[in-house]
């Protein structure tokens, strides 16, 4: 039986669930895969070789933590690592059991410096996700400088410009990782989302790992543009102060986000990955405005796409109508979509997938341990999804980098 993989999965956003989820449906079905989550409900419908262990946040208190400790200062190799805690003992303890009883052939960490530590301190070779933002700091360094392989869920045009040779040397690049893979005809779009067919249809969308835009600016902007359709999905908070509009429309939270994209002219959205993902493959003029993050990880990326012409950006929603016009036309006016196109790889997930069984060939070739564990889940109570297996990655998709195996050998926050 194939060595497992484990699968750390952080629970801010959707955004890592949904690039696990493209993942591990790429991944042959002979690849056992374990997800560690605090939010098993993020995936309902997993593939029969993959099975999820739900663990303890490792950030949100449960109400059973050493008061008396919380003042002790976090190291400078860690992000979150509060003492007395019984949860994140607990998550940390099940992730080492696991370890110990699989004898995994690596973990994959989206994204948490301790665990990724975790994984070498327990001599478990281990794939780090990165995200853009300013990680220069120890621990996401030691991090970094511990794994087999980074992978970027993005494409190398929207590289970090201060980010050295070796350390792009051992990153993989996928752009498009986690998007929707089909977006419909925006006729058949609009249809299916109920709006007029000719009119000028503004979306402003924004993720779930935040509390969203307000509607006071979005009013303004409606206002000022009165011939425009303006739709808002996702998190949106209310003003008690912001003037109501007739052609302003508030959805929510949607299901079906690719078909909002599609049926879009323009869109105001954050700079979440799996969005970046979704407007860049659909081609669309974008007006990005970043939310806030840890470590600034969307405001870094929002310089990233204004460097590579992908986008227009804003470092917040414009304040007055005359802002609101200034806006909106340079974004229409330097639009090009075979830029933002060019963004998106044919395939992300078959290629991060076949990197992935490359690199576990790689590091254990030649190793054959003499009695290997029966099962993935040793030890574990988990669940087990029953969708049918997707098939492997085909031979023929190239890695980005010829070595993927290369490895280079403070205050609370937690996303890594």
């Amino acid at each position: 039986m194939n060595r497992p993989i484990g699968y750390f999965v952080h629970h801010q956003g959707r955004g890592h669930a949904e690039r696990c989820l493209a993942i591990i449906h790429a991944l042959p079905a002979t690849r056992p895969v374990v997800i560690f989550c605090a939010r098993p409900d993020f995936f309902p419908d997993l593939p029969d070789h993959v099975s999820i262990c739900a663990i303890p946040s490792l950030f949100e208190a449960r109400g059973d933590e050493a008061a008396s400790m919380a003042d002790l200062p976090t190291p400078r190799t860690m992000h979150c690592a509060p003492v007395g805690w019984p949860g994140i003992r607990q998550a940390m303890g099940a992730i080492a059991q696991w370890f110990a009883q699989a004898d995994p052939a690596l973990m994959i960490c989206d994204v948490s410096a301790e665990i990724a530590q975790l994984s070498r301190l327990c001599s478990v070779p281990h794939i780090k996700i990165v995200q853009h933002g300013d990680r220069e700091d120890e621990g996401h360094q030691a991090a970094y400088d511990g794994a087999v392989g980074l992978l970027a869920p993005f494409s190398e045009h929207l590289a970090q410009p201060e980010w050295s040779s070796a350390r792009r040397k051992q990153i993989f690049f996928a752009g498009g990782l986690g998007k929707s893979d089909v977006l419909p005809e925006k006729e058949v779009a609009r249809r299916r989302i109920g709006v007029d067919p000719e009119r000028e249809m503004i979306l402003v969308m924004s993720g779930g790992g935040g509390s969203g835009f307000t509607l006071a600016p979005i009013a303004v902007g409606a206002r000022h543009r009165p011939d425009a359709h303006w739709v808002t999905i996702g998190a949106m908070e209310h003003d008690w102060h912001a003037t109501g509009t007739g052609n302003l429309t508030i959805r929510g939270w949607v299901d079906n986000a690719p078909d909002y994209i599609a049926a879009a002219d323009c869109i105001i959205a954050s700079t979440g990955n799996t969005t970046c993902q979704q407007i860049l493959a659909a081609g669309k003029p974008w007006l990005a405005v970043p939310e806030w993050r840890y470590f600034d990880e969307q405001h870094r990326k929002a310089e990233c796409l204004a460097a590579a012409r992908m986008a227009v950006t804003r470092p917040h929603l414009p304040a007055s109508g005359m802002a609101w016009t200034t806006a909106l036309a340079e974004t229409y006016a330097t639009h090009d979509p075979q830029l933002q196109r060019a963004a998106i790889d044919d395939r992300p997930a078959e290629r991060v997938a076949l990197w992935i069984e490359t690199l576990i060939s790689r590091l254990w070739d030649q190793h054959h341990p003499a009695s290997a564990p029966d099962t993935a889940q040793a030890g574990l109570t988990s669940e087990t999804g029953h969708a049918s297996a997707h098939p492997g990655a085909s031979a023929d998709i190239v890695a980005s980098h010829p070595d993927p195996g290369a490895a280079r050998g403070a205050t609370e926050t937690h996303p890594s």
